[in-house]
């Protein structure tokens, strides 16, 4: 059993007409639709195509490439319900890499009429760093499949690892930065990543104020599961989660940002409530 799961889209354990070393010479990204961008520092035309490794004492599928998160775009349909501004006949567009505050963010889904803007969501795309690197893993496999590679490279003692903690610590501060823009602007932030990695966030940071998806809340966790298929693996959404800033500053330990105006007017309102001011019908 090879620890590469994916490689150019393809499963490792299945059976492709072309063969690997016609997938290979293409390097073709099927989840970008152009060339695998991932490549060799020291050959930039080689293409490393390493989309999900195995790892760990249960050899679970590790994720390790964010691109492939966006098979059959299924992480943007399932964000449609938070363009609560969008109408029956707005066009949908997904724009990649815009700057904002605090940062970037991968994509943004787009509802538009007549070329305007009508409402947006922000999506960004998270998945594992390796330590090391998975490159003797990946030439092994091609051996075992009858190609030929540089014998240095398949025969190397080097190992990857996955680097979780520097991974969901740099995570949530990038949310944590970016967050009060989009709770200013009444949009929202989606963080989409593999259950692997929420698993490993709920276990080393604070995670328990964080509640079952909530429409009104700006900061949206989509967490979805690599299940095998028949025709390979397959992303299937099986967590959605929601929360605000503060409740991104809670997760690191930090203390909550004090919106002073609004706490001057929920207590207005608190002290000013009763039974005379109950709404009947």
């Amino acid at each position: 059993m090879s620890d590469i799961v994916e490689l150019f889209g393809l499963d490792t354990e299945g059976s492709h007409p072309v063969g690997w070393r016609r997938i290979v010479t293409r390097q073709s990204c099927p989840y970008l639709q152009k060339t695998c961008i991932k490549t060799q520092k020291s050959e930039p035309s080689v293409a490393i195509g390493t989309c999900t490794v195995r790892y760990g004492a249960e050899l679970r599928p590790i994720v390790i490439c964010p691109h492939r998160l966006l098979e059959r775009k299924q992480v943007f349909t399932d964000c449609l319900h938070l363009l609560s501004l969008h109408e029956p006949g707005n066009e949908l567009h997904v724009v990649s890499e815009v700057h904002v505050p605090g940062g970037s963010v991968d994509y943004v889904l787009v509802s538009s009429r007549n070329g305007r803007v009508a409402d947006f969501v922000a999506i960004e795309l998270q998945t594992i760093d390796t330590t090391g690197t998975v490159w003797p893993a990946r030439q092994r496999f091609l051996q075992s499949q009858g190609l030929r590679t540089k014998r240095d490279d398949a025969d190397s003692a080097k190992a990857f690892g996955m680097n979780w903690k520097m991974t969901a610590k740099t995570t949530l501060i990038q949310l944590h930065h970016k967050i009060a823009t989009f709770e200013g602007f009444a949009k929202h932030l989606v963080l989409v990543i593999q259950d692997e990695l929420l698993l490993y966030m709920r276990r080393e940071f604070a995670f328990s104020h964080l509640a079952q998806a909530r429409l009104g809340d700006p900061m949206h966790f989509h967490a979805y599961a690599l299940t095998k298929s028949k025709s390979g693996h397959r992303l299937v959404l099986v967590e959605r989660m929601s929360t605000d800033a503060n409740g991104i500053a809670s997760c690191m330990g930090l203390q909550a940002s004090q919106d002073v105006a609004l706490e001057e007017i929920v207590r207005t309102l608190e002290a000013k409530m009763s039974p005379a001011t109950l709404l009947t019908i």
